[in-house]
């Protein structure tokens, strides 16, 4: 099936492989993915309004290369790696109980984002708005106060120690 210059409404794929695909120009509204592997899929002005990645293999997507009109999706329990968020606009953004592995989300405004219960190694966090997120049991994380904002952003313990990394501080 072709997925480039497409429109896509209300539709659940499911368990399918769109690994090289490519979805430039394409319009994926209240679509759910479940259990399909989207790598190195193409996102060139790709929209997505309302879109669920569910239990999805998610590696070297550029994200930042989306449509931003509407741009509204949620991963659960997904693996993401090396794929960029870099000067996105993800306010309110779910990425629970995922591994987001060597991410770019370089300036971006991830205020009211959930990382909760979710893996970020590797993955940067620099000039981010980070305000009122929630990285609520999340892990490996390493985010520098110094260098995002973090306004009543939420954080648990003992990965909340992390934080203290940039500081040229002895903690014993």
């Amino acid at each position: 099936m072709e997925y480039k210059e497409k429109e896509f409404e209300e539709k659940e794929f499911k368990g399918i492989n769109f690994s090289e695909e490519n979805f430039s120009n394409s319009r994926f509204t209240d679509c759910e993915f479940i259990d399909c592997n989207l790598s190195n899929t193409m996102l060139e002005n790709t929209r997505f309004q309302y879109v669920i990645f569910k239990n999805c293999k998610l590696l070297g997507l550029d994200f930042s290369k989306c449509n931003n009109f509407m741009l509204n999706f949620e991963f659960d329990n997904c693996i993401i790696s090396t794929s960029i968020f870099a000067q996105m606009k993800l306010k309110n953004t779910k990425f629970t109980n995922c591994k987001i592995i060597e991410c770019d989300f370089m300036d971006s405004d991830l205020s009211n984002a959930d990382f909760s219960n979710s893996d970020l190694s590797g993955s940067s966090f620099n000039k981010t708005n980070l305000s009122f997120a929630s990285f609520t049991s999340a892990k490996n994380y390493l985010i520098n106060p110094n260098d995002n904002l973090l306004h009543k952003t939420k954080f648990s313990l003992p990965e909340a120690v992390s934080l203290l990394s940039s500081f040229d501080i002895e903690i014993e």
